[in-house]
């Protein structure tokens, strides 16, 4: 038995992993890499590996650093089977639709700054037919707790991880030569006791772990603290009289805010009257498949929804979807939340948003997520006094908030207890996560022997 790592290895994104057990080649999701645009020549590099000779690809959820490449994979040669739940399987649809679009409106972007030299034009890393094509090979939907037998001796079970609508841990029991193994992939795990999604909920009993590490260094502060800093945000904002800007995913953080907008209007702490504008058709679409999948919920929240109440509806809530919509935001100049994709500001309406907002002092940018390295939002974070947006040098004069407590990431405790229910592994490999944060939780763990592996590496089992 092998496993190799194509992805995410010392970094936060791209994860994709690789099990070889006898004949059988199963691929453990197979992510986008993000954080700048010169990481589109990475997403373009060959894989390490043959895409024609993958049986199964099991996807622990729907986020791009997760299925991003996927399309690119079928168009390589992949004609296995993809199994996934049911939310995933729904959520990645619109991901991968999604980024087709963007990476054709990219390659057109690229085509047009060449200029007159056309001897060759962009080509997106994938386009929509592409994306189509895809979903041909969506097979068989799991359900959490639930094995599914692959082949002759390995079998496949999906637990709920807690960290976005449909999300998975994915346990692989394997037979090889008399010789068995029990390798869990703990995809992104959540925080637990938040109010939406259950908690993250790992099997025992497993020999080798591969895990991510995104806050291995690191605790969030305590959520009702998050929760009242982001109504403090939101009210100093209203009081200085400029907009509030949210760079937002899409899945999960769009519709988590959107119930924490209509608790803090039920609670009297956010006036009924704030208009609040999401900016993002797929965090609107998202929306909507998040009221078909009440098994992904905790028991108070799948009650709402049985009695016909809607936990993300608001007052004043207005979805935007089309561009010119979009752009009549920009004309606001004061009393409006536009949230909008992309949480790392790496592309999406909101750099529009920020470019007309955050030179001016009177508004706010709040940042509810993590923002990876070399991102836009990252550098916003890290405190620059300018930014560059569409080929212009933007001061950030904005005031800015960084509330890490609504991160859907496990921190280091509950990374912690995470792998402490998994039982006694032997090995356990740390990925999806920057080099100090994995140093720093590797030195944590005891009694099993630690890996962080490099890009592309092979390793028995």
């Amino acid at each position: 038995m092998q496993l190799s790592f194509h992805g995410a290895d010392r970094s936060v994104t791209g994860s994709c992993h690789l099990v070889t057990c006898g004949k059988r080649r199963i691929l453990v999701d197979c992510g986008m890499f993000q954080g700048g645009r010169e990481l589109h020549e990475e997403n373009e590099e060959p894989f390490q590996f043959d895409a024609s000779s993958i049986d199964y690809l099991l996807l622990t959820h729907a986020h791009l650093d997760h299925c991003g490449r996927i399309p690119l994979l079928v168009k390589r040669g992949f004609r296995g089977e993809i199994i996934t739940t049911a939310a995933t399987r729904e959520l990645a649809r619109l991901v991968l639709l999604d980024s087709a679009h963007l990476q054709e409106e990219e390659a057109r972007h690229r085509t047009r700054k060449r200029g007159h030299d056309r001897r060759r034009e962009e080509r997106p890393l994938y386009d929509v037919l592409d994306a189509l094509n895809s979903f041909d090979c969506f097979g068989r939907t799991a359900t959490y707790c639930a094995p599914v037998a692959l082949a002759p001796g390995i079998t496949v079970t999906f637990f709920d991880a807690g960290h976005i609508l449909g999300s998975a841990s994915v346990l692989l029991d394997l037979v090889e030569d008399g010789r068995r193994k029990r390798v869990l992939f703990s995809g992104d795990l959540g925080n637990a006791d938040r109010p939406l999604l259950r908690d993250p909920d790992p099997p025992s009993g497993v020999d080798v772990v591969v895990m991510e590490t995104t806050y291995g260094d690191r605790n969030h502060r305590p959520f009702d603290a998050s929760i009242a800093e982001f109504y403090e945000a939101i009210a100093d904002a209203q009081a200085r009289g400029g907009n509030v800007i949210i760079p937002t995913f899409a899945l999960e953080r769009a519709q988590e805010l959107l119930f924490f907008l209509r608790e803090g209007i039920r609670q009297n702490k956010i006036p009924e009257t704030l208009r609040v504008y999401l900016d993002s058709p797929m965090a609107i679409s998202a929306t909507a498949i998040f009221e078909r999948h009440p098994e992904c919920y905790r028991p108070a929240i799948a009650e709402l929804f049985a009695k016909g109440e809607d936990p993300f509806g608001l007052p004043n809530l207005h979805f935007v979807r089309d561009v010119s919509e979009s752009i009549a935001l920009n004309e606001i100049r004061s009393g409006a939340m536009i949230m909008a994709g992309s949480g790392m500001c790496t592309g999406g309406r909101v750099r529009h948003h920020l470019r007309h907002n955050l030179g001016r002092s009177d508004c706010s940018v709040i940042f509810v997520g993590f923002a990876a390295e070399g991102t836009l939002a990252r550098h916003i974070i890290d405190g620059a006094s300018h930014v560059r947006l569409f080929g212009d040098d933007v001061p950030v004069q904005a005031r800015t908030h960084t509330i890490n407590g609504f991160s859907a990431h496990a921190d280091q405790r509950e990374l912690m207890s995470w792998h402490a229910r998994t039982g006694t592994p032997e090995l356990t490999f740390l990925v999806h996560g920057e080099p100090a944060s994995m140093q720093n939780f590797a030195g944590r763990l005891s009694g099993t022997r630690t890996e962080m592996p490099s890009l592309n590496q092979t390793f028995a089992i």
